[in-house]
């Protein structure tokens, strides 16, 4: 497959709106919102919740080590789907065998991290 630059078009084109609706909703905000400020306005605001006691006190690092797990392996099966579908065509042309040796040794080692993190017991919430 050749692509030329006039295939990125539409991509261009999406992005610039993208952009142009973060500028205009960011100019409108600013042109019709209110401008009344007090020690209210500036004071920060927690859900309604007065908030109380200091801001830095300790967090539990499992809490922080669980959510980048969940954000590694997401991520990693997000790429499974891209792969499914060139896979789909690539069995029609037939080339699909290594499709198939890229996609197994992805999993092996996303299964190869996964073994490591429950033998480290990272997933283990009782202490």
């Amino acid at each position: 497959m050749n692509y030329v630059p006039a295939d990125y078009f539409p991509i261009l084109i999406q992005f610039g709106v993208a952009m142009a609706f973060v500028a205009v909703t960011m100019a409108l905000t600013h042109l019709v919102g209110p401008k009344v400020f007090g020690k209210k306005k500036v004071e920060s605001f927690e859900c309604g919740i007065e908030s109380e006691g200091d801001a830095r006190s300790p967090i539990a690092v499992k809490y922080f080590l669980i959510a980048i797990l969940f954000v590694l392996f997401d991520v990693e099966i997000i790429f499974m789907y891209p792969w499914a579908v060139n896979f789909k065509s690539a069995l029609a042309s037939g080339e699909g065998v290594p499709y198939l040796v890229e996609m197994v040794l992805f999993m092996v080692f996303i299964l190869v991290g996964f073994f490591y993190i429950v033998k480290k017991g990272v997933l283990k919430w009782e202490e």
